[in-house]
């Protein structure tokens, strides 16, 4: 049995649909199941639901009855209702893999971080490397994943930029310089990358680094975002210092603002990778384009995108439910 945590979140989604239609036994351990069957997303797939929250050690060890691999992907990139980096991130991953150890579970993957280290400043880096740590000194039968920035349908990335689209009709800011570098992974990779190796021991207490087959620079990120909605706006460059008083100011007005100071973070970090896996896994990695984000990318309008701003929003998409 492979138990995969946040089941029903973006990339935990991906992950449990690939295995149910390989055939494999998967179990997902989400943290309210009304709210996961709600969603939608796993609808029609032989999947066993479980009931748990990696914030609470006790509820745990009735997810890993059975389970000889655990695949674990719940992490926040956003603080919000109380949910912090450290909480969730690094204390929800502790939690797991203790009860993964106590129930004698014998493999254990984890969703990391491309760029994440303890010894960082930022906290959302900080909290991933920790995690990371954590599981590398565990002593179970580990393999991490640390992907760029993923894409794909409900992504939190792109999308970001086509949320922003409405509320800026006339110019559109170019985060710093617009020369920060990332190397965009779709989520369909990460997900074959991460049930490959599942079966594959020669990936055994490796951190293996998933990039997409392009580095692209923010600014263009933002063009083809621009381009998939069919937005036409004039791109001017926004220093990060006014960006960061900004962010701040939506921080401190918006309960579920659109971007935050620990987001910005990720630009002062490469985000591109020298020792990419993915090729490993994958034939033809499916490269960032305006022309495959249009086929996936919701177009926002100006009421619903000020709702989701303020946390009115009907369903708010996560890592975990």
């Amino acid at each position: 049995m492979i138990l995969v945590t946040g089941a029903t979140g973006y990339v935990g989604s991906h992950i449990v649909k690939r295995l149910a239609e390989t055939g494999r036994p998967v179990r997902g351990m989400v943290r309210n199941r009304s709210w996961a069957e709600a969603e939608g997303r796993l609808t029609g797939l032989k999947v066993e639901w479980v009931e748990g929250d990696v914030t609470r050690p006790e509820t745990l060890a009735a997810a890993m009855q059975g389970v000889d691999t655990v695949i674990h992907t719940v992490a926040i990139a956003i603080e919000k209702g109380g949910r912090t980096y450290e909480g969730i991130n690094v204390s929800g991953t502790v939690n797991v893999v203790d009860a993964a150890k106590a129930a004698g579970v014998k493999r254990f993957i984890n969703i990391c971080q491309l760029g994440a280290d303890s010894r960082l400043p930022y906290r959302f880096l900080a909290s991933k490397g920790k995690a990371q740590e954590y599981v590398s000194a565990s002593g179970l039968a580990w393999t991490a994943f640390r992907p760029s920035v993923i894409f794909g349908p409900e992504d939190e990335f792109a999308n970001t930029f086509a949320k922003l689209a409405p509320i800026s009709p006339l110019i559109y800011p170019i985060i710093g310089d617009g020369q920060a570098a990332f190397q965009p992974v779709w989520v369909e990779d990460v997900a074959t990358a991460v049930v490959k190796a599942v079966d594959d021991d020669t990936t055994l207490r490796q951190e293996l680094e998933l990039g997409g087959p392009e580095v692209v620079t923010i600014e263009e990120i933002e063009r083809r975002t621009l381009k998939a909605i069919g937005a036409r706006r004039k791109l001017v460059q926004f220093p990060l210092p006014l960006l960061r008083v900004i962010v701040k100011a939506m921080e401190a007005l918006l309960p579920a603002p659109p971007v935050t100071t620990s987001l910005l973070d990720l630009l002062a970090v490469d985000n591109t990778t020298h020792h990419n896996s993915l090729e490993r896994f994958v034939a033809q990695p499916r490269p960032f384009t305006a022309e495959y984000a249009a086929q996936y990318m919701r177009h926002f309008k100006l009421g619903n995108t000020l709702k989701q701003f303020f946390g009115k929003a009907v369903a708010v998409q996560g890592v975990e439910r």
